[in-house]
């Protein structure tokens, strides 16, 4: 039995927009293109998750919105104050709380947590996960809690810009 991981990164954000706290900055117009692009690639692919649970900034909570819409997905989502500025134990944490039915949960977030958690999940190496990138990990486990350091193996990294023009 298998367990898919997609984190995705929240699109590029808008830093000249006006807004109070850091978890209120927007997603910029080249940010809402690579999330639609991104979620109509994964519906595409039939890599849709079955359950998506995104940081609660407004970024991140925009850029799954988006993807969801353009794509027409059809799961659950969830938002979370868990994922903003997440350490890998806040990350652990909310996977080894999943119902274990969910063969396929994508995290919506940021850097350099979601970098970091690649890296942790596969048990060493350097990735870099630019704006609106999705990754993919699967885990030979059977239910959420086995997912450790290690555990992971990297199926694969799609950056927004192979597909979508800047």
């Amino acid at each position: 039995m298998t367990k898919q991981l997609i984190l995705f990164r929240h699109g590029k954000s808008n830093w000249d927009a006006s807004y109070g706290r850091d978890r209120d900055r927007p997603v910029a117009e080249r940010g809402i293109a690579a999330a639609k692009a991104m979620g109509k690639l994964l519906a595409a692919a039939g890599k849709v998750p079955d359950l998506a649970i995104t940081s609660s900034a407004v970024r991140a909570r925009t850029t799954l919105e988006l993807a969801a819409e353009a794509g027409g997905w059809s799961c659950p989502q969830a938002v979370t104050d868990d994922l903003y500025e997440a350490s890998i134990k806040q990350v652990l944490e909310i996977l080894h709380q999943l119902p274990n039915h969910h063969r396929s949960v994508m995290l919506v977030g940021h850097q350099p947590t979601w970098s970091d958690a690649i890296t942790y999940f596969m048990g060493g190496g350097t990735v870099h996960m630019p704006t609106a990138a999705m990754a993919c990990l699967e885990f030979e486990v059977a239910t959420w809690p086995q997912v450790e350091a290690g555990r992971g193996t990297l199926l694969w990294l799609m950056p927004p810009r192979l597909i979508v023009s800047e």
